[in-house]
C-alpha cells in the first residue's frame, strides 16, 4: 500500500467498525459504550488476529495484510461484496501515476454523439468527457462551464440537478458518493482528487456529511426518475460500459421506460 492507501485503509476499517453493534456479531453487552460500534480488541479477536496487528492496521501504519486476512476482516465487519471488494482494492501494492484528465478517441465521441438515447462519457475522476444531444436535454449539462463538467459537480453544486431529481435526490446523491469513494481512494493523495472533494465539500454541507461516512457502492445499472421541467416525470434505465482500450472511460446510456416499466 501507499502511504495514502493506507490512510484510507485505516479509515475504511474503522468506519465499517463504528457502524456494528455488538448484538450484530453476537456480542452480549449491555454497558452503555463511550463510543458507538465494536471495540477493536472485538473485531481482532472476530477475525482470528492480534489486537496489535488490527490497531497498526486501523492506523495505516505499514503494514501488509495477506489474502487471508483481508478475508478474515472482511467476514468479521460483515462487508458486502462491494466494500469486501474495496478493502483488498485499497490492501493492492499498486503506485498510480499522477491523475490527468482523459481524452476521448474520435470514434467513441462519434459513436456518442450518433446515439439518440441519452449517452455520456465520464473518466476516473468522473469528469464528463463527451455528451450527446439527447444527454443535455435530459440533465442540462451545457449549464456547466467545460472545466466544471463533472457528475459530482454537476450533482451536488448545479441547482438544476436537484430540481431534476426532485424527492429522489438524497437518494441518488448518497448513492453517487458511494459510488465514486471506489474510485476516489485509490487516488487519495493525487491533488486533482483532494481538489474536488475539497471544493464539493465547501460548497455543499450534505457531501461533506455523507463523504465522512466512508460508504462503497458497486454496481453499473438501475433507474432513475427525473421530474423534467417541461417533459414531467421520466423514468430512466440507465446502464455503464467500460472501454476495452482504456478502462477508465465509462460509457453511460439511458433507455426511457413507461408506467408499466417497459
Amino acid at each position: 500500500m501507499t502511504d495514502t492507501t493506507r490512510t484510507q485503509f485505516g479509515d475504511f476499517l474503522r468506519s465499517r467498525r463504528k457502524k456494528l453493534r455488538p448484538a450484530d456479531v453476537g456480542i452480549k453487552d449491555e454497558r452503555r459504550r463511550r463510543t458507538p460500534g465494536l471495540r477493536r480488541e472485538e473485531v481482532a479477536e472476530l477475525a482470528g488476529i492480534g489486537v496489535d496487528w488490527y490497531i497498526r492496521l486501523e492506523q495505516g501504519r505499514a503494514v501488509s495484510p495477506s489474502a487471508s486476512t483481508l478475508d478474515a476482516l472482511a467476514h468479521a465487519l460483515q462487508l458486502d461484496k462491494a466494500e469486501a471488494t474495496h478493502l483488498h482494492a485499497l490492501a493492492a501494492r499498486n503506485e498510480r501515476r499522477a491523475f490527468g484528465r482523459e481524452s476521448v478517441p474520435p470514434i467513441i465521441a462519434r459513436i456518442v454523439v450518433s446515439l439518440a438515447l441519452p449517452a455520456y462519457v465520464t473518466g476516473r475522476r468522473w469528469d464528463i468527457l463527451a455528451c450527446n444531444q439527447a444527454a443535455i436535454e435530459l440533465l442540462g449539462f451545457d449549464r456547466l462551464a467545460e472545466p466544471d463538467r463533472n457528475i459530482l459537480i454537476y450533482m451536488f453544486i448545479e441547482p438544476e440537478a436537484r430540481r431534476l431529481f426532485g424527492a429522489s435526490w438524497s437518494d441518488e446523491a448518497r448513492r453517487m458518493i458511494a459510488l465514486f469513494r471506489t474510485n476516489h481512494d485509490l487516488h487519495a493523495g493525487d491533488p486533482a482528487f483532494m481538489e474536488l472533494v475539497q471544493r464539493l465539500g465547501s460548497s455543499s454541507e450534505e457531501f461533506a456529511k455523507w463523504w465522512d461516512t466512508h460508504d462503497v457502492h458497486g454496481g453499473a445499472l438501475g433507474q432513475k426518475v427525473f421530474a423534467h421541467a417541461s417533459r414531467g416525470v421520466q423514468r430512466y434505465e440507465y446502464a455503464t460500459f467500460q472501454a476495452n482500450d482504456d478502462p477508465a472511460l465509462k460509457l453511460a446510456i439511458y433507455t426511457p421506460i413507461d408506467a408499466d416499466g417497459v
